[in-house]
């Protein structure tokens, strides 16, 4: 059950709210004053801090400041405070609302508000707790592991594109990391507090792929039940990465030339063109080129998309880097399902750098996982040739 802290230099106080909250189920740490409140803050972890605003040595304010800081400068997780006040005016909420206080309440306390608050505020840490490992997540996924010279180089060309508007073309076989690297260069672009639109057009039947970048008007064909915004409005003011556009038709493909050329685009049933300002990144396992030749893909466009071209090395390139991302992906894989980090013995790992990876990082990914789930705390060689081939 959730902890928490109050402070308040009136004894009655203190006790009526341990009561009422213990009753409630939560476990319930009392202080006489600021003081002494800081000091507890700071050596235990609180799900929710009440505290007074006067009191001696130190105020509710001033503790609030210093818990704030010293948790900044640590590191350490921050609970939300809730000011309590028996001189309670706009000026003294505002004051402690602009501080950092989650809410502010006066007393006479009333049961159903406080009662209200500690929900609301032991909700919004747990969702805070959440987004925080939700982000770790997001941000171990999009990491380009390796220290092999072809990664070297595809790092290099990421930093130097990522803060400039240039398109860039990213190609590779399927499986490389292509996506992980669109999505560090749009994280380290201008761009990364907006938005970052992914269509795969491999995915959409090319009767829908205009609707679906360009969006629609009610009417415009016969499940039209209302006007639409397609991937472009979307993404205005950050970036789109349209994965596998070797796949797109010729007829989108023309579309999307006219977009990149005029810097707008109109919805299908419409001649309203609509201005949108968005960097587009595009992918490919195909050869553009050979496209061309056949027919498939437009060469004005392809001229278009690659101004900055970036080529993903198969894992069969860049074995080196086998060892590194084994140890990732446990990690990673571990953490996520809450199990025993486990290693792969050196012979192990031995077998796993010698055998052919067609299918890439995402294969040696799916065979990491494998072993884990099938194989003891230490994963050997005879474990790779049971399950990892």
């Amino acid at each position: 059950m959730a902890k928490i802290l109050v402070i308040d230099d009136e004894r009655a106080i203190r006790n009526t709210l341990k009561d009422i909250l213990e009753f409630e189920g939560y476990t319930i740490d009392l202080a006489e004053n600021g003081k002494v409140g800081l000091e507890k803050a700071l050596a235990t972890t609180y799900d929710l801090i009440y505290t007074d605003i006067k009191m001696p040595e130190l105020d509710g304010l001033e503790m609030l400041q210093a818990y704030r800081q010293a948790v900044k400068e640590s590191g350490a997780e921050e609970a939300p405070v809730v000011m309590i006040s028996g001189h309670g005016t706009v000026e003294t909420a505002v004051d402690a609302l602009k501080s950092g206080a989650f809410d502010f309440i006066v007393k006479p306390l009333d049961l159903n508000r406080l009662l209200l608050t500690t929900k609301h505020a032991i909700d919004h840490k747990s969702l805070v707790q959440e987004t925080k490992v939700l982000r770790k997540k997001i941000n171990s996924r999009n990491q380009m592991v390796g220290e092999s010279a072809e990664i070297e180089k595809v790092r290099s060309i990421i930093e130097k594109v990522a803060p400039t508007e240039a398109r860039v073309l990213i190609t590779g076989a399927n499986g490389t990391g292509k996506e992980v690297v669109a999505h560090l260069i749009h994280e380290n672009s201008s761009r990364a507090k907006k938005v970052m639109v992914e269509v795969n057009c491999a995915a959409i039947p090319s009767e829908l792929i205009e609707s679906e970048l360009f969006g629609h008007t009610k009417g415009s064909f016969t499940s039209a039940i209302k006007d639409r915004a397609g991937k472009f409005e979307q993404a205005d003011g950050g970036t789109l990465f349209l994965d596998e556009i070797g796949d797109m038709s010729l007829a989108a493909q023309a579309k999307v030339l006219r977009a990149l050329q005029e810097n707008e685009i109109t919805r299908v049933g419409s001649d309203k063109p609509i201005k949108v300002n968005v960097r587009v990144l595009a992918a490919t396992n195909k050869d553009l080129k050979k496209e061309i030749a056949d027919g498939r893909f437009r060469e004005d466009l392809y001229h278009r998309l690659n101004v900055i071209p970036i080529h993903v090395p198969a894992l069969d390139d860049r074995k080196d880097d086998i060892p590194l991302l084994i140890n990732h992906f446990v990690e990673q894989i571990c953490q996520e399902q809450g199990w025993k980090t486990k290693s792969f013995s050196v012979e192990a790992m031995a077998a796993l750098q010698q055998r052919a990876w067609p299918g890439n990082i995402r294969e040696l990914r799916n065979v990491v996982e494998r072993l884990i789930i099938l194989s003891g705390d230490v994963i050997t060689d005879q474990d790779v040739q049971l399950f990892g081939m």
